[in-house]
């Protein structure tokens, strides 16, 4: 048998036995979306990274903050600020373009939540990082360019 073709059944096995245990109420919505995002950190390039995230092609967009230095001596420990004043925004994740796994996280944003967050990030080398907000069913993103001294991804 095809290792491509055993490979897509069972992975179509796998999405049809998690719809039903999510039907059933033996598993909660949230397990069930973060299998369907798993797919989004297998990814290794940005392209197949929105393509997992069903993003497409984003719109660019000012409501989108997204502060870090330009330059951090240390790629192990790149500090982000990113606000989303995008209206009923469900959720940011961050994509650094040149890492091995370009997907560094994904925040669900509570319905009537500021989407205000904070945190640390390893980045490889230097490269565009990426901020991908879903708000009202829709995907918009922000990129900046960032320079690391030390890579920070071994």
């Amino acid at each position: 048998m095809n290792h491509q073709r055993r490979q897509a059944l069972r992975a179509g096995g796998g999405l049809g036995l998690y719809a039903l245990l999510t039907a059933a109420g033996l598993i909660t919505p949230e397990l069930a979306q973060a299998a369907q995002t798993r797919a989004g950190f297998d990814a290794h390039t940005l392209d197949a990274v929105l393509s997992a995230l069903g993003a497409g092609k984003p719109a660019a967009s000012s409501d989108i903050e997204l502060n870090v230095p330009d330059l951090n001596d240390n790629g192990a420990a790149v500090r982000l600020g990113i606000v989303s004043r995008l209206p009923k925004t469900e959720q940011v994740a961050i994509l650094i373009e040149k890492n091995p796994s370009p997907l560094a996280a994904i925040f669900t944003i509570p319905e009537g939540t500021l989407a205000d967050l904070q945190t640390e990030v390893k980045v490889s080398e230097s490269c565009p990082i990426h901020v991908l907000v879903k708000a009202g069913g829709r995907f918009y993103s922000v990129r900046k360019d960032v320079q690391v001294t030390i890579g920070g991804c071994g």
